[in-house]
């Protein structure tokens, strides 16, 4: 590893992690992977944090199928490389929202659909914990779009309980920037799947992004303040939000 790292995302996904007590000793945590970069780079960050971790715990990657063609053996090989199992959850998700619901704006159900296949094969594999791979402009473009659409003033939580799973969601690069990921999945040439999805690039988070993404070129310190804003707010609690029904 490049010494180097700890300086550039290492030392923010760690203190992170301890700042939101998202890892205990023990625990058995589920990777929801989908071939993207994010994900990607969450194997790899978490590879990391689990080879210098003070104690033990487990990595257990899940791939949700869509029902998509894709080149999902390349990404188990990776995890091999990685020593993380790999488990692949296949479903009917994409039949389900684009043939049989024909849903317009297909996103949300899909999400939806998702969400509750990886929860539901992580308590299957017998994890404790899921780990997804969003980052600081994916919270960032999240407040947005409540903000606009919604009316709210919210976002995702970087660590949150799902009392009807017993479950742990956890975000361990919540305060990684999507430029940070991206240098490293280039510089380590990690897998990234292309996506088939039909409206890839096409959704009101893209439109969000480009509103984060200005603020930044104008405003350079807007990731920080967003994330004192979050924490003064108390949006990103310190401990476990616990989220009830309607969390899956």
């Amino acid at each position: 590893m490049n010494p180097n790292y700890s300086k550039w995302f290492l030392s923010t996904v760690k203190k992170t992690i301890i700042k939101y007590g998202m890892i205990r000793e023990g625990d058995r945590i589920a990777l929801g992977v989908s071939g993207g970069k994010d994900s990607s780079a969450l194997l790899y960050i978490l590879s990391l944090v689990r080879a210098h971790a003070p104690f033990p715990f487990s990595l257990q990657a899940i791939f949700v199928d869509l029902g998509w063609e894709m080149d999902f053996p390349s990404l188990e090989q990776y995890c091999s490389s990685l020593q993380i199992p790999f488990y692949r959850e296949k479903t009917q998700i994409a039949k389900i929202v684009f043939e049989m619901r024909k849903e317009k704006n297909p996103c949300s159900l899909c999400a939806k659909l998702r969400r509750g296949a990886l929860h539901k094969a992580a308590q299957d594999l017998g994890c404790n914990r899921v780990a997804l791979g969003h980052h600081l402009d994916d919270a960032a473009e999240t407040f947005f779009l409540n903000l606009l659409f919604s009316g709210r003033l919210d976002t995702f939580k970087p660590h949150t309980y799902l009392s009807r799973r017993d479950l742990y969601l956890i975000r361990p690069l919540i305060a990684v920037t999507q430029r940070t990921l991206a240098s490293l999945v280039r510089i380590e040439r990690l897998p990234v799947l292309s996506n088939p999805c039909p409206v890839a690039g096409e959704t009101r988070r893209k439109e969000m992004g480009e509103i984060v993404h200005y603020f930044v070129s104008r405003y350079p310190v807007f990731y920080q303040r967003f994330i004192t804003s979050m924490e003064k707010s108390n949006l990103w609690p310190g401990e476990a939000f616990i989220f009830e029904a309607g969390g899956e």
